[in-house]
């Protein structure tokens, strides 16, 4: 299994459109075997679900992820662990023995450059209403 963690000085960063890098993780029988980080070279929403494609990813964990992204890598076929936070390592063990605490219902969290009026979705959590209104 290739496990790809949005990644920033140790931990899960926090936005996956504006992520700068990945860590990647392969893994066999429950146990990291190898990691490494990855720059996304400066890619945008949609790029960074073909790189991941490329990179031949099976799971990504992050943290806000907007609904495009979440379809671009549903449509690679890369499983999303959204709304996670704190150490790359360690949420990547938890995956591993099957502890990972994560939101399936992770929406925008960051996408106040989307937004006609001045509010950020990350001070009430987006998924309570449409992002649009």
């Amino acid at each position: 299994m290739r496990i790809a963690v949005t990644y920033e000085n140790g931990n899960i960063f926090q936005h996956f459109g504006h992520t700068e890098y990945f860590k990647v993780y392969d893994a066999e029988n429950g146990e990291v075997t190898r990691s490494s980080v990855i720059s996304t070279n400066g890619s945008g929403h949609g790029a960074l679900a073909q790189l991941l494609k490329m990179l031949r990813v099976d799971v990504l964990i992050c943290g806000g992820i907007g609904g495009g992204a979440q379809n671009a890598l549903r449509e690679a076929g890369i499983k999303l662990y959204g709304g996670v936070s704190g150490d790359a390592d360690k949420a990547v063990e938890a995956l591993l023995k099957e502890t990972l605490a994560f939101n399936p219902d992770v929406k925008c969290n960051h996408h106040g450059e989307e937004h006609e009026h001045n509010h950020n979705c990350g001070d009430h959590g987006c998924g309570s209403h449409s992002c649009g209104h």
